[in-house]
């Protein structure tokens, strides 16, 4: 499979927003409100980090990153997801290469660390760990977990932007 993994252009966004609605179709835990959430970042100049997987010409794949605040004062953090892949190539390594290269262009651009929330079993496989001292409020705390790019581990409450959160 040729897959070209590069940041998100204007012309991608529709692709995006209709990519990211067909991986969390049947998604549990959802309130299928992701592409909601990628548009509003977007709008607000919060997606600091955002690429694409392209496979012949369509997007197959999307991930990106966003500040986030964390109680303490940490600075340099950012939230993971959504991460999208397209329902037909769930299995195939794609989701791998997209969470390699986002965590590593997001190191290189300075990042202190990354918190995520969601399965541990697949965001384990690349180093994020549930931290106690770290919480997201109201989240079981298995399910909410970070890691460093060498930084100190913060602790404290983590706050994502406003459009994770608006109705």
């Amino acid at each position: 499979m040729n897959i070209l993994i590069r940041p998100e252009t204007g012309a991608d966004h529709d692709a995006i927003e209709a990519l990211t609605v067909a991986a969390f179709l049947n998604a549990p835990h959802t309130d299928h409100n992701e592409q909601r959430i990628v548009r509003d970042l977007r709008q607000a100049g919060a997606l600091s980090l955002s690429l694409v997987a392209e496979l012949e010409g369509r997007v197959v794949g999307h991930l990106c990153f966003s500040p986030v605040t964390i109680s303490d004062g940490s600075p340099h953090w950012y939230g993971l997801g959504p991460i999208s892949v397209s329902p037909a190539l769930h299995g195939k390594g794609l989701g791998s290469r997209l969470m390699d290269a986002g965590l590593a262009e997001l190191k290189g651009m300075g990042a202190a660390g990354c918190v995520v929330l969601g399965e541990p079993g697949f965001y384990g496989r690349f180093g994020f760990v549930s931290e106690p001292g770290l919480a997201l409020p109201g989240v079981p705390a298995e399910y909410f977990m970070a890691r460093s790019f060498g930084a100190a581990m913060p602790r404290g409450e983590v706050c994502y932007h406003p459009a994770f959160v608006q109705a």
